[in-house]
């Protein structure tokens, strides 16, 4: 562009916001426009439910920029409370419309880019037009749920779906003294998650006193005098002075699709690596794009807030001549569920299976920091890796401290292209406060690489539904630990007893034996195996059979303690 170029941004938060700042800062001529429907343009959305809760007590806080803000910084000229309402590819114009006043202005562009996010789903069923029945996307939406909340007399909060939105909804009202239900149509929560690792959290919403049903949805909502009713799908009905849907996002996408522009496979706007959609002229970026999944590289809608930010920086860096990429998503995101955490990052099991891509899964349940020092709590941490060369496909971890830290750890090493034999040799900081001299990436990688190595064997809870007449379930824990529970059918031989009781043991059968959490079992198979057993170990040990189940038997509070006894 010979001229100064004008760039029109529609949409402000996160990605709009981004690629606004972003422009100024490479160039002081650029002219540039920021449309925002809303009063806000750039605001935490992340943070809404923790204003609910009072947990965020200001609600300023939540402000990231002001109009004034970003004009005195960047001077940028933000347009709040103004919807585009449509635009002319030809002519580089967008017909923009005050919403306070009525009036409209045509604008045009050089170059325009899209951030108009995600809307709530808001399931079409009986009743769902309450008006005590929200949805939280925004500084609105978060303003009438507090309102509503704040009420006298308000007694019970019904949350409908419980993904990362519905989870910290729940929590959140709880820690404001509301009884809480939360119900969720999958048998689990959090639906990106593996089924196994989410019942910590069911263990924990259960023992904080929230009314969990899993497997049921909402049919229907009734009012009964004053109240509010969900009828459920199983004629279960339960009464609630407010609800919040919580079921999930979609792109909005009626601009680019009035405008001509190309929609992805998954409904969301179809941009290349650089942003930039089937209209050269125009990018797009955030909730509402279709980006490339950085393990399978298959096209995917990923709502949040790290990519969006980087799409925004990246869109600006191409339109003022930087030659910036994309380079997919991993899906990294971490939730708290009162005193826990789930983390994970890459593809899950269910998605690995679903896209028929060969994978290894091992469990590892090592502490957040040496057993040693006080307050040590046990990590269960999933990882998922190609069953040949080891490449990272994904992990999970669940846990009370130290989960953020070994996702993010993995994410950068799934990033680089890192494979678990490298998770071996990471080296990562250490002193008793903080970790372990193997830490539990350390430990994920070790057990990871016995397996690709052969040094050990695995078998499956799975397993147990054809157990044979040839096979032998061997518990190596202690008896003490073994009369807390076991699986059925299983022998106790602690390993340390087993030298000696090698004559006892069948050798014409095969040894399925187990620990609590998986390293005792290993050093029993290693020992078994060189005086000539056929033995596999369960990875994660017992803990892994109960997460399975879908029961822990096992205190969390016991854990560490127990993970001392299977070595640091």
């Amino acid at each position: 562009m010979s001229r100064s170029p004008r760039i029109v941004v529609i949409g402000g938060v996160a990605g709009g916001a981004s690629a606004a700042a972003r422009a100024r800062r490479l160039s002081e001529d650029a002219s540039i426009v920021l449309f925002e429907r809303g009063p806000y343009v750039s605001f935490a959305n992340c943070g809404l439910p923790y204003h609910i809760g009072g947990v965020i007590q200001e609600r300023g806080r939540l402000l990231v920029q002001t109009p004034e803000s970003l004009n005195a910084r960047f001077d940028i000229d933000v347009r709040v409370n103004t919807e585009v309402v449509s635009i002319d590819t030809k002519a580089k114009t967008v017909l923009a419309r005050n919403l306070k006043t009525g009036k409209e202005i045509c604008e045009p562009y050089d170059a325009l880019v899209l951030s108009p996010g995600a809307e709530a789903i808001r399931p079409g069923i009986p009743g769902a037009q309450n008006p005590k029945i929200f949805t939280l996307r925004n500084m609105g939406d978060m303003d009438a749920i507090l309102a509503a909340v704040s009420k006298d007399g308000v007694g019970r909060a019904l949350v409908v779906g419980a993904g990362f939105i519905g989870l910290e909804l729940a929590e959140q009202l709880h820690h404001r003294g509301l009884p809480v239900s939360l119900v969720e149509k999958l048998p689990h929560v959090l639906g990106v998650a593996d089924i196994e690792m989410t019942f910590p959290l069911h263990e924990e919403l259960t023992r904080q006193g929230v009314d969990l049903r899993l497997g049921r949805s909402v049919a229907a909502f009734e009012e009964e005098g004053e109240l509010l009713v969900a009828v459920l799908d199983n004629g279960e009905r339960i009464r609630c002075d407010l609800a919040v849907m919580s079921v999930g996002v979609k792109p909005e996408t009626r601009l680019a699709r009035e405008a001509g522009l190309a929609l992805g496979s998954t409904g969301g706007i179809l941009v290349d690596d650089q942003m930039r959609t089937s209209d050269p002229a125009i990018f797009a970026v955030g909730d509402a794009v279709e980006t490339k999944d950085f393990v399978s590289g298959d096209p995917v809608l990923i709502p949040l807030a790290g990519p969006a930010n980087r799409q925004g920086r990246i869109a600006a860096e191409v339109i003022l001549g930087r030659n910036s990429s994309y380079k997919a998503t991993q899906g990294t995101s971490i939730c708290k569920v009162f005193d826990l955490s789930f983390a994970m990052t890459g593809l899950s099991e269910v998605m690995l299976s679903r896209k028929a891509i060969p994978y290894r899964r091992i469990y590892v349940h090592p502490a957040d920091h040496a057993t040693y020092y006080p307050g040590a709590h046990p990590i269960t941490l999933k990882l998922l890796f190609d069953p040949k060369n080891g490449r990272i496909l994904g992990a999970q971890a669940v846990g009370v401290a130290g989960v953020d830290k070994r996702i993010d750890v993995i994410a950068v090493a799934l990033r680089a292209g890192l494979t678990v034999h490298d998770l071996e040799d990471l080296e990562l900081c250490y002193a008793p406060p903080f970790g372990s001299a193997k830490d539990a990436v350390n430990m994920a990688g070790f057990v990871a690489s016995n397996v690709i190595r052969g040094d050990t064997e695995l078998w499956e809870p799975e397993e147990l539904a054809t157990l044979g007449e040839n096979q032998l379930l061997l518990d190596v824990r202690t008896f003490q630990e073994n009369g807390h529970g076991s699986i059925p059918g299983a022998i106790c031989t602690p390993v340390d007893e087993l030298r000696d009781r090698l004559e006892d043991l069948p050798r014409e059968k095969e040894l399925l034996v187990f620990c609590q959490v998986g390293l005792r079992g290993y050093i029993a198979g290693r020992l078994l195996s060189q005086h000539g057993f056929r033995v596999r170990n369960l990875s994660g040990g017992y803990r892994r059979y109960a997460m399975w189940k879908g029961t822990h038997t096992v205190p969390l509070a016991c854990e560490a303690a127990m993970q001392h006894e299977d070595g640091e």
